[in-house]
């Protein structure tokens, strides 16, 4: 079946939360998280669909946030920051079964488009579940800094603190 990313709307949050329950187990975060992050910042989310548009197999949320600073995971960001000085990577999550099927690469590359044309210079993200490697192969490089809030770690040990800067 041929995916591809499409904006995310509202009707597709079930889905979304699907696919986090069986994706990010180890991170839940409620229903209204997600909601809110769209609310906020649309030009960020993306869903993996068919061709009949229907929500597959995976899903994407960014929104403008500030260098150096991680949203606490399960919590509301309540406003985009008016300072904000590049797009944060909040969730990728793509189904086991569809990885490697090109989706990763899609939206690393549809990201940087919004990022640029938003007049960002910058992507940030916190890796988890061993990923680095492949946000590594996408431009990413770990940061590691005291400055980082509230850091990493609630992410959990093996995360990473991740930018990209465009060119």
């Amino acid at each position: 079946m041929m995916l591809a990313w499409r904006p995310m709307t509202a009707a597709d949050l079930d889905a979304v939360n699907r696919i986090a329950d069986a994706v990010h187990a180890a991170y839940p975060e409620d229903p209204v998280v997600f909601a809110e992050r769209l609310n906020l910042y649309a030009k960020g989310c993306f869903v993996a669909a068919n061709a009949e548009y229907a929500v597959c197999d995976g899903y994407c949320i960014a929104h403008p946030w500030r260098l150096g600073r991680i949203p606490a995971l399960n919590t509301m960001l309540g406003d985009i920051p008016k300072d904000a000085d590049c797009l944060y990577v909040h969730d990728v999550a793509i189904l086991p079964a569809t990885r490697k099927g090109g989706l990763g690469v899609q939206i690393s590359d549809l990201l940087k488009r919004v990022a640029r044309s938003e007049g960002f210079s910058r992507l940030a993200l916190t890796s988890v579940h061993n990923s680095q490697p492949f946000w590594e192969r996408q431009g990413y490089r770990g940061v590691t800094t005291p400055e980082l809030t509230p850091g990493p770690q609630s992410y959990g040990d093996a995360a990473t603190y991740m930018v990209c800067a465009l060119a």
